[in-house]
């Protein structure tokens, strides 16, 4: 479903992603990890198209992305979850999710497979998004980015400051996806993460990042054998 192969980007002077190539396939959870700084948000945002990249190429089931702008890459079916949610805090949870379907016709109804997702967006529909916890809001930005219906869904660190049953939760809901996908569509998933264990429970496969290059990459299943704890511990 995703294809990135040799990109680069750079900050000012800054090369900060270095010839960067991964893939990740329908149906399977690919985690990204490594310690802080090393590019990870960078690759994300180029994969939105929010940072633009200087040389390389983003396929999206086998279409060329890399020099369409993020609302045709949202249409081509990206879902992007930001590191910090970003919800509208003054908009309610129903106008939040609504946000989500914003490229769809505004008969577009909020899926109700969203709810049974996450059940408890459906009992404060009417809240607003500023009122709900961080575990509430990351699921609402998760929920919002699933609206749409995604081929490929992008997640950047969704356990960041989350109390640990809702990060349950939250694994919960992306191993669900993976294996099931969306309104019977399945879902490629793209997911960074600095909690080590959630990842490792979660990984079909993996890649290490370091200084902005690719250190690692294997099957989720070879994590402890090829040392990946130890690659990114601080």
């Amino acid at each position: 479903m995703l294809k990135i192969q040799n990109i680069n980007q750079y900050y000012g002077g800054s090369h900060i992603l270095r010839d960067v190539s991964l893939q990740a396939t329908l149906g399977k959870v690919t985690v990204i990890l490594g310690r802080n700084g090393v590019g990870k948000t960078t690759l994300l945002k180029s994969l939105m198209g929010l940072v633009p990249i200087k040389t390389g190429s983003i396929e999206l089931d086998g279409k060329p992305i890399h020099n369409a702008t993020p609302y045709e890459r949202a249409r081509a079916g990206i879902g992007f979850v930001p590191q910090g949610r970003e919800i509208f805090a003054r908009l309610t949870v129903q106008e939040n999710l609504a946000m989500g379907l914003a490229y769809k016709p505004a008969s577009t109804p909020i899926p109700s497979e969203l709810f049974e997702l996450f059940p408890v967006l459906k009992q404060m529909l009417h809240r607003r998004g500023g009122d709900l916890s961080g575990g509430q809001q990351q699921q609402l930005a998760i929920a919002r980015a699933l609206a749409a219906a995604p081929k490929l869904l992008i997640l950047d660190e969704p356990t960041e400051g989350i109390q640990p049953s809702i990060i349950k939760d939250i694994g919960r809901v992306i191993r669900m996806l993976a294996d099931r996908g969306m309104n019977g569509q399945k879902v490629a998933i793209v997911l960074v993460e600095q909690y080590y264990d959630f990842a490792q429970a979660l990984a079909d496969d993996y890649v290490v990042m370091e200084r902005g290059s690719v250190l690692a990459r294997g099957r989720g299943t070879n994590m402890e054998i090829d040392g990946v704890r130890q690659l990114v511990a601080i």
